[in-house]
Parts: structure tokens; sequence; C-alpha cells
């Protein structure tokens, strides 16, 4: 078991999409400097001045690339206090060498589990851990100071780790209400296509029979129809079976959309009250993004009913234009200071992005929670391939 886990810890990749520099890093540089320079104007009893000036500064540039390079910047801080405490034995210098801003080697020790591969954070904790214990070893210092200071210099790093872990497991469950977002959308489509694909392959079997008398041609046409109808129906059921359920019939029900709004904004309990507008022509839309108006505002109800702080009304809005459908959700709550856009909204925005739209979730600039949507009433046109003539 523990061989495994340390497999698995050497075999660990980087995170992706590491920034290589933002502006809090240029901030805890000119802090880095300015705390160097005050502490080298300000202290009398600092051993080699210029050298340690040199060393701090150092320390202070490296974490400019701590993400990206969070080995090579562990392995050039750590050892160059290496080289300096060998230096400091060589020497033999009456105090310690060093400025108190170096404690920005912290930073680096937290960068190296929160951004560094698992080859590289054994390898730099083992610098880490080397460095320190030269010190341990050749500085005069109690034991109980130096547990302290072992476990001070470790905080940063399990810290960096629990980031990271968190950070891991949230964007886990992002992706699996992205990919349950998805098979939705996928059995809905399904439904719906294998509604009229049925029908297709209906109506053909129908006009075998009635075309009896008429030419061959208009026979072999309607046999094609029939088998591309039963070759796509087939294929499509067994494309979308991995994604149902075990248990789960096929039954083919065509998805609540525009048409169920009505009856979904009749809330029992009546706590809040909700005005429903719906204007422009609904009744054509595209089966997708019907039944993803539907989604969004059962979303947008049912957060406002669990988490809107004193609101009485909700202002639901679906108005169809020439080329989209924009859906508008607004409570008039009290704001709290505390976001709404968990994993509901993850998974509405992830199948508004599928469809070619776009949702916006956030407080309001006076008050309650907005949800904005816009949809595509079509995808664009795509090139159709017609079957030739015979």
């Amino acid at each position: 078991m523990l061989r495994d886990d340390l497999r698995t810890l050497w075999t660990e990749p980087r995170p992706p999409d590491a920034p290589a520099r933002v502006r809090r890093d240029w901030v805890l540089l000119a802090a880095g400097l300015a705390g160097v320079a005050l502490e080298a104007a300000l202290r009398e009893d600092v051993v080699w001045r210029p050298v340690a000036v040199l060393f701090a500064v150092w320390l202070c540039v490296l974490p400019l690339w701590r993400r990206t390079r969070p080995l090579a910047t562990v392995t050039l801080a750590f050892g160059s206090v290496i080289l300096l405490q060998a230096a400091s034995l060589v020497a033999a210098p009456s105090e310690p060498v060093g400025l108190n801003t170096g404690a920005i080697v912290l930073v680096l020790v937290y960068a190296l589990p929160r951004w560094g591969s698992g080859r590289e954070i054994v390898l730099g904790g083992a610098m880490t851990l080397a460095a320190f214990s030269l010190c341990a070893l050749t500085d005069d210092v109690p034991a109980a100071e130096q547990v302290v200071g072992l476990v001070f210099l470790l905080l940063p790093g399990a810290i960096g780790a629990a980031v990271r872990f968190w950070l891991t497991a949230r964007e886990r469950q992002l992706e699996q209400v992205r990919s349950r977002e998805r098979e939705q959308l996928a059995r809905e489509l399904h439904d719906t296509v294998a509604h009229h694909v049925s029908a297709m392959v209906i109506i053909s079997q129908a006009g075998r029979v009635l075309a009896a008398t008429d030419p061959s041609a208009a026979v072999e046409a309607l046999e094609g129809v029939e088998e591309e109808g039963a070759r796509t129906l087939e294929e499509m059921r067994a494309m979308v079976a991995a994604l149902r359920d075990r248990g789960v019939g096929a039954e083919l029900s065509p998805p609540a959309g525009v048409a169920d709004l009505e009856r979904l904004v009749r809330t029992p309990g009546g706590r809040l009250r909700v005005d429903l507008g719906i204007d422009g022509e609904l009744d054509a839309l595209p089966p997708a993004v019907d039944a993803a108006v539907y989604r969004i505002v059962q979303e947008s109800v049912t957060n406002a009913l669990r988490h809107a702080v004193d609101a009485t009304e909700l202002v639901v809005r679906v108005a169809a234009e020439r080329h989209t459908v924009r859906v508008s959700v607004r409570d008039d709550g009290r704001r709290t200071g505390r976001g709404r856009d968990g994993y509901g909204i993850t998974g509405l925005r992830e199948r508004a992005t599928l469809l070619g739209g776009t949702l916006r979730a956030g407080p309001g600039a006076d008050q309650g929670w907005h949800v904005e949507a816009e949809l595509p009433r079509a995808r664009s046109e795509s090139v159709v391939h017609s079957r030739p003539r015979r």
C-alpha cells in the first residue's frame, strides 16, 4: 500500500494552467526589496553586509518563477543557503550571516507542493530538509527551537498541499457536473430525434404499402428512407445506451419546455410571487433550446426559493428574437455577500455553451441575484449532403 502511494506521488503531474506571473508577484518583490533595504540600513549587527544583502535580494527575486519552475527555485534558494552555511563554517563569523527578510523563502516552500509535479515535490522537499539539517547541526540552537523552526518551515508546504487538494477536488466536482449536464442533454436530444426518426420509418413503411402500383423508383426511394432511418435510430440508441442509468427504460418522452413554464412557476407555499413573462414566437424552438430554457428557469427558481434572503418577488422573462432566445430570472432578495454560483449554475453554463449560447449569473447592481442567458434559436447551417437522385 505504501509503495503504491509513493509511486502515485512520484508520477503526479503538475497542475494545469499555472500562471507565469500576476500582479501580486511584483507587489511581493517590491515589498521584499523594500524590507531588504530597510533592514540593511537600520540593523547594525549584520555580518558580511554586502553578501547578506545580495543573498536576500536573490531570495526575493526567485519567487517570480515559483509557479513555472518550482523545483528550480527551491533548489537555487536552499542550495544558496547550504553554500552560505558552508562559507560560515569556514570563516566562523561571530553572528549568523543573512537578513531576516530571507524568510521570503517560505513562499517557495508553499509553491513547491502547490505547483510542482510529484517528483519535483520529493526532490525539492529533500533539498529543503537537507538545508535545514545542515543549519540545525552547525548552529548552536536548543533542540526545542529547532523543532519549532522545522514546523515553521514545513507549514507553508502543508498549506500549499491542502490548497492544491481542495482545488483539485473542486475541479473534479465541476467536471462531474458538466458531464451530468452533457448526459442529460444527450438523453433529451436522443429522445427528441428518435421521435422524428421513428415517424420517418413508419411513414416510409406505409409508403411502401401504398406505392404498390407506383414506379419502382418510388419504392426504391422509400426503401432507402426506411433503411437510413432504421440504421440511424439503432446507432443513436446504441450511442446513448452507455449514458443511461441501469434500470432506466428507453421510453421516448419529449423533455419539458417553454410550454411547461406556467406549471413550473406555480410554486407551492407561495413564499415568492413569480412574475412570468413570455414574449415572441416560442412554439417552433429546436427541442434542445426549448429544454434548455426550461432548465435555466427551473434551476434559477429553485435557487431563489432556497437561498434568496428576504425575497418577495421573482421576475422571469423569456423573450424570442429573430436569431436568439433571451432568458432572465431576477429576485429582489437582500445581498448577503455570498454568491449562489454553485454546481447547478455550472451545469447550466455548460449546457448553454454546448448549444452555442452564453449564461451569466451574479448579484444584481442593487439587490438580489440575476441569471441572464442568451441561446441561439438554431445552430449555424452546415453543408447538407443530399442523396443522388435515381
